[in-house]
């Protein structure tokens, strides 16, 4: 049964005071602002990176102490499976326990559908899709078996999908991670129906953000894109804290399986 919450002010509705977050690729971009968003709302925190170098990380860790939450980060690679759930685990035993998750990372690679190579396939779909998945089972167990203990009432999901799960991207060429994308907003509503027990299961779509992954695209593809976007400007990072934080809260208490998509109208065409 899907939880319901009592009659609040809506301010109160949004604080995630007393609760724990874990964001997944949480070092940088849109998985950073997501984990700032949460710590912000009041949210201690736990993040996982792969790559990111220790003067990075430290960067990292004083900018989550100065928000005056509990905050701990933790390298981990979310496609091996064994890796995430015991990251998974330890998050509990070191926060004493865990209320939200937002399986974000994941990764681009832009080449023609007949070139792609099969190690870029592979990686595309074991990061986007595979490590999404692991990451959300590890966490619905979590939350089944602090239900179970009486703990928690319903844990929250909040998938990082993108609006390549509804359009073609172009000039850009993309086929696999459009389909990554797909397949993880159709994962979401599957698990939103089979765990809403224990869990409100969710997806975040974002368009154009700025952030390292368009960095890589040749000017006149950045040009193209502003010049089809109706909001005909590229997203920040930090106007997407609002969306993550409103899909961990009670104040979306009965959003389930849902994709909201934050892309300047740039799905509308």
């Amino acid at each position: 049964m899907l939880y319901q919450v009592a009659e609040s002010p809506v301010l109160s509705l949004f604080s995630l005071k007393g609760q724990v977050s874990l964001v997944t690729g949480g070092s940088r971009g849109i998985g950073l602002a997501a984990a700032i968003g949460l710590a912000e709302a009041g949210s201690d925190v736990a993040i996982t990176y792969n790559s990111s170098s220790d003067e990075h990380m430290k960067e990292i860790i004083a900018k989550f102490e100065s928000l005056g939450i509990k905050f701990k980060a933790y390298k981990c690679n979310v496609v091996n499976k064994k890796d995430i759930t015991e990251c998974v685990e330890q998050v509990v035993k070191d926060f004493g326990r865990l209320d939200v998750v937002v399986p974000n990372a994941g990764i681009a690679v832009h080449e023609p559908a007949e070139d792609f190579t099969e190690d870029d396939y592979r990686k595309t779909m074991s990061v986007n899709l595979d490590g999404a998945y692991y990451t959300a089972q590890a966490a619905a167990n979590a939350f089944k078996k602090q239900k179970q203990q009486g703990t928690l009432i319903q844990g929250k999901i909040v998938f990082t999908a993108s609006v390549s799960s509804a359009i073609v991207n172009f000039p850009q060429k993309q086929a696999p991670y459009n389909a990554s994308k797909a397949g993880l907003v159709r994962l979401c509503k599957c698990l939103a129906v089979e765990w809403v027990d224990f869990a409100r299961v969710n997806a975040i779509s974002p368009g154009f953000i700025a952030t390292d992954m368009l960095d890589v695209h040749p000017k006149e593809n950045r040009d193209f894109w502003m010049s089809v976007i109706p909001g005909k400007r590229h997203c920040q990072t930090h106007e997407l804290k609002g969306a993550y934080v409103f899909l961990a809260s009670d104040a979306s208490s009965y959003v389930v399986g849902e994709e909201l998509i934050i892309g300047g109208g740039y799905s509308l065409i």
